[in-house]
This record gives structure tokens, C-alpha cells and sequence, in this order.
């Protein structure tokens, strides 16, 4: 059982609860992107791992990934539950009483990169991690969220994303979304570009306010939430024509997604730090990417418009 210090028996939660309800996720999602791909197109395949004895983590989880697709060219979702003897230096920055103990984290986590640079890269995350020292009770935490990524930007695509995150948040309270929304343009954020990375949408971690039911329920509704948010946007874009131009400035644009992702993303160094599977912890890492020295796009273009009227923290509702 995992419980947090603060919570009373009745709202204990049990890790094969939330390990069932992930795992479930992760099997509607890839459906549901099969589904997109239609007959004859790409499939997910499915990468089960364990780590072995002696390893620093101990645990297991399933890759599925998706190459070369019609709409895909790229498609990561990686469900992993692992346990480790102490927690890394990432994740105790805002929990310093927990520096060194035991921990346990589970998650889905995913990145589609899309073959039409009009239909835009999306991320989502929902997880959950417990910890606590030998003798002392579990402190359990949930975190994730998910953001949308576009190369090209369509105002109601952006409408439509934050309008499923914010339809997704309310039962549990009108003040979060407006609050994870801001925690999302902070939190990705490219500090050495000063530059977005995308249009944002929800973010959150270090999350129990609402005890563990209510805070595992507020997670499930953002897990259900993604499909809504996504794929109608994807269904939207995916048959439009584009340019081998566009393409190129798709490639440049998924530059920032990689520096964003090595040099700041705190899930990425959680896994690193803390010995996990680098193949499943990189597979947000886009097929193809390009960089340009000093590239500037003229004003009044689809690519400069991108950086002026959409790269930038705006209320989208």
C-alpha cells in the first residue's frame, strides 16, 4: 500500500490500482493511434522490459513505439514501474526531507511526432511516485500534464487543446487550470532561447493537495483528456498538403524540441540520474532534427507568426 503521511486509512491507495489504470492508458492511446494510422499503415510495436538483479533500479514496464508511419513518423509510449533505494537529486529539490530514501514510480509517458508538419507534436505525462525512509510513512506525490508542440499554428487547434485541459481540470476545482497552465509556460520554457516551446497546455507535479483518491482521480481525468484534446486536431490537419519547405522548417523546429528535452526536461534527467532504461526514457526524440545558425524568418510569415503569435504566454480561452 502506498500512503501518504497525512492520509487516513480510507484513502490509502494501492499501487496496483494506479499500476492497472496506467497500463490500461497506454493501450487505449496506442489503439487510438493505430486507429489514425488506418489498414495497411504503421503499428506500435510492444518492447516488455525487466531490469535485471543488481541492477540500480529494480522493476518493469512496456515501450510500445511506432515508426515510419503515415501519420506518425515517430510515436513513443512508454508505461514504466520501477523501484530504486534512493531517490535522485532531481526529484527531492522541492522535497529535501526525502533526500536519499526509498522510492517507487510508475507512469505513462508519451511524444508523437507527426509526418505533416501542420499537424502538431504532442506530449503527455501522468504519473505517480512514493517515498519515505525505512521506518517513517510513504509520502505520495502525482505529477504530468500535457502540451502541445505545433510547427505551423491554427488558433483554434491551440482554443480546442486548452479547452479539453481546462474541461478536464474543473471537477476538481476552477483554480487549477488556470494554475497548471501557468506552470506549463514556466515549466517548458527554453531559457537559453528565451523561447517557448509550444503553445503549453497543463502542467503539474509534487501534486497531493486533494488527498490520494481525489488527487489519483484528478490524474485519470487528465489521461482520459488526452484523446479528446488530440486527436481531433490531428484528424483536422493530417490530409493537408504541405511543402518539401515546410518540411525543412519542421526539422529546425524539432531542434528546440530535442534541446529542450536534454538540457531541461527534468523527466529525462530524473531517468537518466536514477538508471533508467535510456531507450524507453529517449523515445520522445524525434526521427529527424536540423539546426540553423542565426535563422530568421521574415515578418508576416507562417514561420515567423509561429514565433510571434504563438510561441509566446497567452490566454487561449
Amino acid at each position: 500500500m502506498i500512503q501518504a503521511a497525512s492520509s487516513s486509512v480510507a484513502d490509502q491507495l494501492p499501487a496496483a490500482e494506479v499500476r492497472e489504470y496506467l497500463m490500461g492508458l497506454q493501450t487505449r492511446i496506442t489503439e487510438a493511434l493505430e486507429a489514425i494510422e488506418g489498414e495497411g499503415g504503421a503499428r506500435f510495436l510492444a518492447d516488455a522490459w525487466h531490469k535485471e538483479p543488481g541492477e540500480k533500479l529494480q522493476g518493469n514496464g512496456v515501450t510500445k513505439i511506432m515508426e515510419g508511419g503515415r501519420v506518425f513518423e515517430r510515436a513513443g509510449c512508454g508505461f514504466s514501474h520501477v523501484r530504486g533505494p534512493q531517490l535522485p537529486p532531481s526529484a527531492t529539490q522541492h522535497r529535501p526531507e526525502l533526500a536519499g530514501a526509498p522510492f517507487e514510480a510508475m507512469g505513462v509517458s508519451l511524444v508523437f511526432h507527426p509526418r505533416n508538419p501542420l499537424v502538431p507534436t504532442v506530449h503527455m505525462n501522468v504519473r505517480m511516485i512514493s517515498a519515505g525512509h525505512e521506518g517513517q510513512p510513504k509520502t505520495c506525490w502525482f505529477g504530468g500534464g500535457m502540451d502541445l508542440t505545433p510547427v505551423y499554428g491554427f488558433e483554434e487547434d491551440a482554443v480546442h487543446f486548452h479547452q479539453a485541459c481546462h474541461d478536464a481540470l474543473a471537477p476538481f476545482g476552477e483554480p487549477l487550470y488556470p494554475r497548471f497552465k501557468q506552470w506549463c509556460d514556466e515549466y517548458f520554457f527554453l531559457k537559453h532561447r528565451n523561447e517557448q516551446r509550444g503553445i503549453g497546455g497543463i502542467f503539474f507535479d509534487d501534486f497531493s493537495e486533494l488527498g490520494q483518491q481525489q488527487s489519483f482521480a484528478m490524474l485519470r481525468s487528465v489521461g482520459d483528456a488526452f484523446l479528446k484534446a488530440y486527436l481531433p486536431i490531428v484528424e483536422r490537419r493530417k490530409n493537408l498538403p504541405y511543402t518539401p519547405q515546410q518540411v525543412d522548417f519542421q526539422r529546425y523546429r524539432r531542434g528546440r524540441y530535442v534541446e529542450f528535452n536534454l538540457v531541461w526536461d527534468r523527466g529525462t534527467h530524473f531517468g537518466l540520474q536514477s538508471g533508467g532504461r535510456t531507450e524507453s526514457i529517449l523515445l520522445s526524440m524525434p526521427p529527424h532534427a536540423d539546426w540553423s545558425y542565426q535563422r530568421e524568418d521574415a515578418p508576416g510569415t507562417p514561420e515567423r507568426d509561429l514565433l510571434d503569435k504563438f510561441l509566446i504566454r497567452r490566454d487561449w480561452l
